[in-house]
C-alpha cells in the first residue's frame, strides 16, 4: 500500500517504522527540523515491543512537494489542534480508494476533518499504547493498556473493510481491532486523558502515584464524575453506565499497566509546545456549557494547563 504519515513525532515514529518494515510504501511529511536526520538515519523504534529500524521512501516537509499523488491510506499523528488545517492540506491527496486515519487524542477531531474530507473517508482510531521521542525519528514505546481500535463514527464503512485495515495494521505490529462502536472508545479514552494525561502535567508524577495518592485519586474521581454527568444531560453513551463502574474499570484494569508512565501533556510543557487540553478537558467544558452542567474542576484544570503552557513557553 501506498502510505502516507503525517506528523512524525513519537506516534507517527512508530507507525512509519512499523508500516515500512511490513514492505508498505511510506512517506513521512514532518517538521523541516527533524526532517534532515530521518532522512539520513531513518527511523528507529525501541521499548516494549523491541529494537526495529527502517529507511522511509520519502520524507517531506509540506503537502505540496507531493503534486497531488493518491495514496491508500493517510495516518494522521499531529496534535488535535492541526486536525483542521492538515486536514484542508491532504484533501488533495484523496483518491477514490483513499482513507484517512485520525490517530489523535480528544473529541472534534473527525468534525474538523469532515470539514473538507468526505466522512465515508475517515476512520478514527483509539490508540491507548504510550510512545515517547528520545531525539527526532526516534520513538520508544513504554506502555501498551489495550490494542489500538479502528471505526466509523457513523458507521459509514464496511465492517470488512475496517478489518481488512486492522489486519494490515497486526501485520505490521501493532495490535488492532476494529468495532463498529468507536466512540465509545474515544470517550473512554478522552475520561483517560481528562484525569490521568492533564492531572499528570499539573502534578508533574506518573499515573501511578496519582491513584496512589488520597488527594489527587478524590481529585480525579470528582472529574470523571463532572464528566459523566454531562454525558448524562448529551446523551452520550459509553461502555459504563456510570461514574462509579468506570473509576472500578480504571483502577483494577487501566492504571496498572501504565503506572510508570509520564503524561504526554507534561511532556509537551517542559519542551514549550502547546497541549492538547482544549480536545480533553476543554471539550467536556464545551459541552458542559452547551447543556448548563456544573463542570467546575474540568475548568480549573483547563485553567492550570493553560497557565503552565504560558509560563514555560515564555521560559
Amino acid at each position: 500500500m501506498k502510505v502516507l504519515v503525517v506528523g512524525l513525532g513519537a506516534l507517527g515514529t512508530v507507525y512509519s517504522c512499523f508500516m515500512s518494515l511490513a514492505g508498505h510504501e511510506v512517506t513521512g511529511l514532518g517538521r523541516p527540523a527533524a526532517l534532515d536526520k530521518i532522512r539520513t538515519s531513518g527511523v528507529k523504534v525501541s521499548g516494549i515491543w523491541g529494537e526495529h529500524a527502517a529507511k522511509l521512501d520519502r520524507v517531506v516537509t509540506d503537502v505540496c512537494e507531493l503534486d497531488r499523488e493518491q495514496f491508500d491510506m493517510i495516518i494522521v499523528t499531529v496534535k488535535s489542534f492541526s486536525t483542521e488545517e492538515i486536514a484542508e492540506k491532504i484533501s488533495q491527496l484523496v483518491g477514490e480508494t483513499t482513507h484517512i486515519f485520525l490517530l489523535q487524542n480528544g473529541y472534534g477531531n473527525f468534525e474538523a476533518a469532515a470539514k473538507y474530507i468526505s466522512e465515508e473517508r475517515i476512520v478514527l482510531g483509539r490508540v491507548i499504547f504510550g510512545a515517547e521521542m528520545s531525539v527526532p525519528g526516534e520513538s520508544i514505546v513504554t506502555v501498551i493498556a489495550d490494542d489500538v481500535v479502528i471505526g466509523s463514527p457513523k458507521n459509514l464503512i464496511a465492517s470488512e473493510l475496517l478489518e481488512e485495515f486492522a489486519g494490515i495494521f497486526r501485520k505490521a505490529g501493532i495490535p488492532t481491532k476494529a468495532s463498529n462502536e468507536i466512540m465509545k472508545y474515544i470517550w473512554g479514552k478522552i475520561i483517560y486523558n481528562s484525569a490521568l494525561n492533564s492531572f499528570g502535567a499539573v502534578f508533574e508524577v506518573n499515573y501511578g502515584q496519582l491513584a496512589e495518592e488520597p488527594v489527587t485519586r478524590d481529585l480525579m474521581n470528582t472529574l470523571i464524575q463532572e464528566i459523566f454527568n454531562v454525558f448524562a444531560a448529551r446523551g452520550i453513551m459509553t461502555f459504563w453506565p456510570d461514574a462509579q463502574s468506570y473509576l472500578k474499570n480504571l483502577y483494577t484494569n487501566l492504571i496498572p499497566p501504565t503506572s510508570a508512565h509520564h503524561a504526554s501533556m507534561l511532556q509537551d510543557i517542559q519542551s514549550g509546545r502547546r497541549t492538547e487540553i482544549e480536545s480533553l478537558n476543554g471539550a467536556v467544558v464545551k459541552l458542559a456549557h452547551e447543556s448548563s452542567v456544573p463542570v467546575p474542576l474540568n475548568e480549573i484544570i483547563v485553567a492550570m494547563v493553560k497557565a503552565k503552557e504560558h509560563f514555560n513557553y515564555r521560559r
